[in-house]
């Protein structure tokens, strides 16, 4: 994919400057080396190699990435190899998307509190898929479930919500078989809903009562717990919304959809369209259009755009996939492999995967030469700062 002409490298190398300094006292320091990270990736900053084709003789430098998880350039390639490592837990049965979102105001009691909410959130949105899938009145079955942190919305304001992918079906409460769901149909949209508004607005009360919120500005009130106990009541009256998409076309189409959520970051490059020291223009999808165009461009201040993306910057820590149930990181081969056998089908040939990198020697890299395909060997390796030795016309690429 060619190189975007504009990328948020460029807004925040040439305003981030002074935005920092504009803002100083109130950019935490993991938002500070988000922006150092994104400035210096793939640039001489963070030093890098040449490589050089075996057979034809071309040549080229390529910059270190700076592998930070909100860096829209690095995440690519991370999805791509999770993605690898995750194809080998597919099972051939239907999977579902759901999607799990806090109403605003709530929203804006997350945006204060990210880590214990966004924990929440991950906690109440697997208990109701897991909870209500068990109940032998629905499927009688415990699932497994991957769950997506997302916390923007298309225009970069703060909208928490979890993305599910989830297998139709589960095993049954002995273990001893598979029990699929009904085929085009995985939970009823409103029972979950009802099960996650009570699971959920319960564990932010046991927040509050644990004393772990804070509170600001018009909301600096609901310290008090009686007051926090009143202003909860209107949301446990209202359907929350839970969104269940259709089911996908097969097992192959998961991963494929699944690389659309798990290392998304809350604007790609692609979307940028100008910016300069007033303004910065990028198209968003308005999804309040029903019938019509919803792709839009927006025009932000080039601060209020540095602050809008910023604001997605997760707490130091905090897991942004997830795996659940019957995907358990502790249980989840053991569960895969008494699946297959219960379906049936063959686990992925141990050798063949083996096989997928053969005599590939620590030099050697995994993209091919642009001008005649042939492999591509380290030549020369330079540090952060240092400019390479070897004369090579510098050629952006992940290192």
């Amino acid at each position: 994919m060619p190189r975007p002409k504009l990328e948020i490298a460029d807004i925040f190398r040439a305003h981030g400057p002074a935005w920092r300094l504009t803002n100083a006292g109130h950019v935490s320091l993991s938002q500070l080396k988000v922006m150092s990270a994104i400035e210096a990736c793939r640039t001489e900053a963070l030093g890098g190699h040449v490589a050089g084709c075996t057979k034809c003789g071309h040549h080229h430098i390529a910059y270190n990435s700076c592998k930070n998880r909100h860096c829209p350039k690095c995440q690519g390639p991370a999805a791509r190899d999770w993605m690898e490592a995750r194809a080998e837990d597919l099972l051939p049965v239907e999977y579902f998307h759901v999607v799990f979102t806090l109403p605003a105001e709530i929203a804006q009691i997350a945006y204060w509190n990210k880590k214990a909410v966004y924990g929440l959130l991950f906690k109440a949105s697997a208990g109701t898929v897991m909870t209500i899938a068990a109940d032998p009145k629905r499927m009688g079955a415990r699932v497994g479930i991957t769950s997506v942190l997302h916390t923007w919305g298309s225009a970069l304001t703060h909208h928490p919500h979890i993305h599910m992918i989830v297998p139709g079906g589960g095993l049954s409460p002995d273990g001893t078989r598979w029990v699929a769901c009904k085929p085009g149909f995985f939970l009823h949209v409103r029972v979950l809903s009802r099960l996650f508004r009570r699971l959920f607005l319960d564990g932010l009360m046991a927040l509050h009562q644990a004393g772990v919120l804070a509170f600001f500005g018009d909301l600096e009130h609901l310290a008090q717990a009686d007051a926090f106990t009143d202003w909860l009541v209107p949301f446990r009256k209202f359907e929350w919304v839970v969104y269940s998409k259709p089911p996908f076309g097969g097992p192959e189409a998961v991963l494929a959809y699944l690389s659309r959520y798990t290392h998304r970051v809350a604007i790609s490059n692609q979307r940028l369209v100008s910016a300069d020291a007033d303004t910065v223009a990028f198209r968003w999808k308005d999804y309040r259009v029903k019938n019509g165009d919803r792709q839009k461009v927006m025009r932000l201040a080039t601060p209020e755009f540095i602050r809008r993306f910023l604001i997605h910057v997760l707490p130091d820590g905090l897991h942004r996939i997830r795996h659940y149930g019957l995907l358990a990181s502790g249980v989840r081969k053991t569960n895969l492999t008494r699946i297959r056998a219960m379906l049936c089908v063959q686990p992925p040939d141990q050798a063949d995967v083996q096989d997928t990198e053969p005599d590939v020697t620590p030099l050697t890299l995994r993209e091919p030469c642009p001008c005649c395909g042939g492999p591509m060997r380290i030549i020369e390796i330079f540090r952060r700062g240092q400019k390479p030795m070897s004369r090579a016309p510098p050629r952006e690429q992940a290192a």
